[in-house]
Parts: C-alpha cells; structure tokens; sequence
C-alpha cells in the first residue's frame, strides 16, 4: 500500500487491531442469521509526510451505505458545540445574508440549522441518504453526493463557490484526502475560509485513545500534515484552535495560499509543540503498539484477578 497523500509505500505498523465490523452497521432482525461483515482494522504510518491511516480494506461507499445510522443530532453535547460554533463564526467572518455557505457532510442538518434563522444562503452535501433525508424535512437543501474535485468543480461552474466551507469530522473520513482537499480549493471564493474540524493524533498518541480507531476513520491527522496537505493543493492554514470534542480534536481555519490574512502564531506554535512532541520521529509510532497492549494486558490480569 502507498500513502494516501504522499504515495510513499507504507512499511510501519502503527497498530494492528485484528478484524472488527464496520462501526456504525447496526443489525436488524433479517441480519442475525447472516454472517456479519469483518474487515481487518490495520493502521500505518507514512515516514516522509507522517500521515497515519488505515490499510485499504474497506470501501468508503460500503461504510457510508444510504441507510447510514449515525445521526449527529441525538447528540445534545454535539449540537451545543455545533451552536457555539455557528455564533463563533459568523460574527468573525462577519457571515451575513448576502454569503454563501457550504457544509461538506452535513449529516442531518444538525449545523445548517442554525443558518436559517439569519437568512443565510447555504447548501448542505452528504452522500448518506438517511440523513441527508433528515435535513431535507428541517428545508435544508442538501446534495446526496460524495464530495471531491469532481463536485466542486461543478459547482464552481454554476456559480457556488463559498464565503465558508464547514467540513466537521470529515476530513478524517475521506478515502482519497488529495482530491478532497482539491475540490475544496475549488469552491472557496478569493478571500473565502475553510474550517476544518478533526480529532488530533497528537492526543490519540499521548492518551492512548486505541477506542478512536475504527473503519470510518481513514486518517488521523496532525497539523504537520494538514498543513502539508493543504500546501499542495495551495491552501493555507493561518489559524488553529485546539478544542475538546472527541477527546481532543484541532479546528483549522484555511483560505487561499495568496490570501492577505497573515498566519497567526498559533500555527508555529502548535507546530512546534507536535514537533517536540516526538510527531516527526518514526519511535514515536512504533512504541505505540506496545502502550496500547499494556493497557489491555493489565485490565485482562484485573478481570482475572477479580474473578
């Protein structure tokens, strides 16, 4: 397998978890007598751009099936977070009723909402059909379609280029995080910004979040590498915030490589901070396996031990 961003053939493990389900393919009665789907659940990383990421087994469009059954708003947490976000946001790009906004997997609207109340135009994309159908009784228009370059360029062509483009806990989700990062680039307007929201390696490493794992999740990302991912698609981070969804995730705010904004410090910092961090060391992520088998040793002697 080669990388998914670099195309270096990948040689480390960075954790072998065995065979597992996918995680959100819920069961109905018809299934019990059926052998249930395993894939294994392997994850490398890449020692030239350290973009950490599942081994090619399952395919994003059997994990994203239309009766998708992750629904973001029976989550009360989630949806406060989604609010603050959304006060946050058009008061500091000064978001008005003459932008334009695009939500890249905009799962049941839980976000887009909040946009209706000001007279926003906006559109939602989401390739689950359970949930972009969801979205659509709350009047939220939505595109049932992956997106990628393919997409944007599309929209770009009708006119739909965006003031803002919101993609929260997707990037990690992408099968092909190149293309991705194109079609964004494509559909921002000169002077547009990107927010991006993801769970940080850096605290699945130092926490030994093994339980953030799974399928769906076909990346886990640094600043490192998103800020070089979105460098070769001539993009640009020039803010990041950290925050404490999913045990510690990063939001990146992006815009155009010749934009005026100037980069704020928190970039370097942070940078910085992964860099001392041990996040460009290939010992790094190799002793991680051993942390995760620790863990498990010790509540399997536990178990025993109470018996």
């Amino acid at each position: 397998m080669n990388c998914r961003h670099c195309k270096t053939t990948l040689e480390h493990i960075f954790l072998d978890l065995g065979y597992a389900p996918p995680s959100n393919a819920y069961l109905n009665k018809t299934d019990l007598n059926q052998p249930e789907v395993y894939f294994p659940l392997k994850v490398k990383v890449c020692n030239k751009c350290w973009l950490v990421q599942t081994e090619d087994y399952a395919d994003a469009k059997m994990l994203f099936k239309p009766e998708y059954e992750y629904f973001s708003s029976t989550s009360q947490s989630w949806l406060l977070h989604s609010k603050n976000y959304f006060d946050k946001i058009i008061k500091k790009l000064n978001i008005d009723k003459n932008s334009y906004v695009i939500e890249v997997a905009s799962n049941d609207g839980y976000l887009l909402k909040n946009f209706t109340k000001k007279n926003i135009t906006f559109l939602g994309i989401e390739p689950t059909i359970n949930t972009a159908n969801a979205a659509e009784k709350l009047n939220i228009p939505v595109l049932k379609k992956f997106f990628g370059k393919t997409l944007a360029k599309e929209l770009a062509e009708e006119g739909k280029q965006a003031d803002l483009i919101i993609g929260n806990n997707v990037y990690a989700h992408v099968p092909d995080i190149n293309d991705f990062t194109d079609g964004i680039k494509l559909l921002l307007k000169p002077g547009g910004t990107i927010t991006l929201e993801f769970p940080h390696l850096l605290r699945l490493i130092e926490n030994i979040q093994f339980d953030t794992i799974y399928h769906e999740h076909f990346s886990y990302l640094s600043l490192h590498v998103v800020s070089r991912i979105f460098s070769n698609s001539n993009l640009r981070i020039f803010l990041v915030e950290e925050i404490s969804t999913h045990g510690g995730s990063l939001r990146v705010y992006g815009c155009h490589q010749n934009d005026k904004r100037k980069t704020d410090p928190s970039v370097t910092k942070l940078l910085e901070r992964e860099s001392n961090r041990g996040l460009l060391k290939l010992e790094t992520y190799m002793n991680f396996t051993d942390r995760v088998n620790k863990i498990k040793d010790n509540l399997l002697k536990f178990l025993l031990e109470q018996k």
